[in-house]
């Protein structure tokens, strides 16, 4: 199934800033969030499952967006909440240096 607002939105970066940022995500980020209801995804209440998406598999344009909408203290807030694991370590390299990441949540290898 091809997308056309996405292709485009892919091929002018200037197109998902047209998009209202009250809550609908831009078709920018279907592919991303194949996996899920795209139509029921909220960008408050999904706020994590996006930012961790786009920033594992996601292309610049959607780490704009994510910047744009979140803001870098939210991106912060939601990075060192999950275990950084959760983010593949060459994203986490990028994020360190976009300034996006604060501290990571490694897991204590110790039994106690």
């Amino acid at each position: 199934m091809v997308f056309p607002t996405a292709t485009r939105a892919v091929n002018n970066p200037d197109l998902w800033y047209n998009f209202d940022m009250s809550g609908e995500l831009p078709p920018l980020f279907r592919p991303l969030l194949w996996s899920y209801d795209f139509s029921n995804i909220d960008t408050d209440k999904h706020r994590k499952t996006i930012i961790v998406q786009a920033l594992n598999y996601g292309t610049l344009h959607h780490l704009r967006w994510i910047k744009k909408h979140y803001g870098t203290t939210a991106i912060r807030e939601v990075l060192s909440s999950i275990p950084a694991s959760e983010i593949r370590p060459k994203a986490r390299r990028l994020a360190s240096l976009l300034s996006l990441a604060g501290t990571w949540n490694y897991a204590s290898r110790r039994a106690h």
